[in-house]
């Protein structure tokens, strides 16, 4: 006779990525007698994850949506569509935060339910904002005035600058702009805009604090909550662990990107979805684990409760969640709407990952612009040609 039901998942190592999983994971056992054990990476694996990998180890899997186009061909996800009630999906699809939902589609399926919605947002110490005599900037002005501002009495305002972030800061600035990278087959984004951003990108590197390139979104939400001299980010991943009072020593606030005369649009869709391994023995068990964990009560409840940053917007609008978070969700929610959904073809992520390098050699030690410009528009056309691997 065959013992319970245990399920094996990998998620990322962050209180936001695997505290929600197994508070989950321990009511799902209570109610069902299945039993979820969940094993994490570092964020910086999660971006390289090899999920045809890890997918012969693990019946769930939570990964972002960049890989998608890489990992379908390989035929090691179940398509949830085939799995899951499709009232169900429908109600998720009306339920998404931006394009979080439609991130997990290709080729016609369904490869993961979105349990968790993020994008790029702004980030400041409402302490610090209201000490400089300033409000939190809503335009790029804005942000200059309170980068003047905050340099004279010896603080600075800083975008996280490891190599990943770095491309990802560029585009949110085209679409910012209206401008849509990845538009034609020969360029990145047309040469006239990419300079320009490329510029502002340079000028906030110069005001930058010193730390700068050895910070991801998390590394400078720990120093800005941390510590008193980053006032404000105008761009990276959010993360409303850092909005609930008491997670750490000082409270940070969130909202959407400066508007650059668009409003608050283009900031990149990031977040995470949960997927089923083809190889998994227990599919219905895993889908119905997943189906739990997206559903939109475990979601405003018992999984932002437990540090999570939900996928489904009956948590992003409720009242309660606002509450706990200093209006976080109520606050992002309009930049996450206008959100930039990145490319997913087979080939993108070779941009994505030797793009973010190139970019991070040139903010940090200088460079012809139009040299990395047209470095990286030959990166795109060969992510194109199927030479990405």
């Amino acid at each position: 006779m065959s013992g319970p039901v245990e399920l094996r998942g990998i998620t990322w190592d962050h209180e936001r990525g695997r505290d929600p999983l197994v508070a989950a994971a321990a009511r799902f056992e209570a109610d069902t007698g299945i039993r979820v054990r969940w094993d994490v990476r570092p964020l910086q694996g999660f971006a390289d994850a090899p999920i045809p990998e890890l997918a012969q180890k693990y019946d769930l899997l939570v990964y972002d949506h960049p890989h998608i186009g890489e990992i379908v061909p390989t035929g090691v996800l179940v398509p949830l569509d085939e799995i899951v009630d499709s009232s169900f999906i429908e109600d998720q699809a009306r339920n998404s935060v931006g394009p979080s939902h439609r991130s997990y589609e290709w080729d016609g399926h369904l490869w993961a339910l979105a349990i968790d919605a993020a994008g790029h947002v702004s980030a400041y110490r409402p302490d610090l904002v209201e000490d400089l005599g300033v409000g939190v900037p809503g335009t790029w002005d804005d942000v200059w005035e309170l980068a003047d501002r905050a340099r004279r009495r010896g603080k600075y305002i800083s975008l996280p600058l490891v190599a990943v972030d770095t491309l990802g800061a560029l585009l949110t600035l085209c679409v910012n702009a209206g401008v849509e990278p990845y538009a034609g087959h020969d360029r990145l984004a047309p040469r006239d805009v990419a300079l320009h951003h490329l510029e502002t990108l340079r000028r906030l590197v110069e005001i930058g604090h010193p730390e700068a390139f050895a910070w991801n979104p998390i590394r400078l939400l720990e120093h800005m909550a941390g510590a008193d001299d980053l006032v404000y980010c105008p761009m990276l991943f959010g993360y409303s662990n850092y909005s609930r009072p008491g997670f750490r020593s000082n409270l940070v606030r969130f909202r959407p990107v400066p508007s650059a005369g668009l409003g608050p649009c283009g900031g990149i869709i990031g977040g995470a979805g949960i997927g089923i391994s083809a190889h998994s023995a227990h599919r219905e068990a895993a889908r119905d684990y997943a189906v739990y964990v997206a559903s939109p009560d475990v979601q405003r409840t018992l999984y932002f409760e437990a540090s999570g940053q939900p996928g489904h917007r009956a948590a992003w609008i409720d009242p309660a969640v606002n509450e706990a978070s200093s209006a976080f969700f109520a606050d992002t929610l309009p930049g996450l709407d206008a959100g930039y959904l990145r490319p997913r073809y087979d080939g993108a992520l070779l941009v994505q990952n030797d793009g973010g390098n190139i970019m991070f050699e040139f903010l940090r030690n200088g460079g012809d612009p139009n040299e990395l410009l047209d470095t990286l528009d030959a990166l795109y056309r060969r992510s194109l040609s199927g030479a990405g691997h």
